[in-house]
């Protein structure tokens, strides 16, 4: 069963994440993601997209229980998929809007700041890049596109923090632009993209692939060297145990 699912309306196109109940990304989802990208940018009769996450969550990020029964070569092939997945979101020339319906932290963070607008539900929710504190090691080409919203220095920091923020403080800082209610999350989004589409597309798109052209540069010009020290970093003993206890926690919420 796909856990990605593509809604055309009139000239644009919902790729509805629905995978258990917060999106977990594991290497299936991940290449679902790609496919609906690949597919809505291929064609002409669609001029935009949202990408909807469901009801609580956007994307709780990484699916590690998942992950972390991977074994090397499984991993190392869903890392590179992760990777070409944000280059994707980066390069999608289209306007792109994240509706943001509750969580979003981690790799849920990631595909929302590559979009060109975020919105977000108002309430006890939590966004931002908390990989430090697991010990995931996080890409120089994440960090370009993370600090690209909100300042370098403040993204240098909060980076290395492993900080979270809410609605409220993730619209001050400018990691997101709107905060609604819950019920209104899509319909604001869908708003924004069709004031996209008033625009000429033509000049739009080719302003955009010149304004990302650095981002997709760095994301995709990551080093063997980069690539196989986060590698190196998920296989550590120290990130194991701390994944693993980490895993072994949420089965107890189960």
């Amino acid at each position: 069963m796909s856990h990605i699912h593509l809604i055309k309306k009139e000239n644009y196109g919902i790729i509805q994440m629905d995978r258990e109940k917060a999106n977990p990304m594991n290497y299936e989802f991940v290449a679902g993601m790609r496919i609906a990208l690949k597919n809505l940018l291929e064609d002409d009769s669609i001029h935009g997209a949202i990408i909807n996450g469901k009801e609580n969550f956007f994307s709780a990020g990484l699916d590690l229980p998942e992950l972390y029964t991977y074994d090397q070569l499984q991993f190392e092939k869903f890392w590179k998929n992760f990777m070409e997945l944000v280059c994707d979101i980066v390069a999608f020339d289209k306007p792109l809007i994240a509706s943001i319906n509750g969580h979003s932290p981690a790799g849920g963070c990631i595909l929302a700041i590559g979009c060109d607008y975020r919105v977000m539900a108002e309430g006890n929710y939590k966004i931002g890049l908390n990989e430090i504190p697991i010990g995931i090691v996080v890409p120089r080409g994440i960090f370009d596109i993370y600090s690209f919203w909100i300042g370098r220095k403040r993204a240098y920091q909060y980076l290395m923090e492993g900080k979270l923020y809410s609605p409220e403080h993730a619209k001050e800082i400018g990691l997101v632009d709107e905060v609604v209610s819950a019920d209104k999350v899509l319909e604001t989004a869908e708003i924004k993209l069709k004031q996209y589409l008033k625009f000429e597309q033509h000049g739009w798109r080719i302003t955009k692939r010149q304004l990302k052209f650095e981002q997709l540069k760095t994301m995709s010009s990551i080093s063997d060297f980069e690539m196989n020290a986060m590698l190196q970093q998920w296989w550590s003993e120290p990130v194991r145990t701390i994944v693993g206890q980490f895993v072994e926690n949420l089965k107890k919420k189960d």
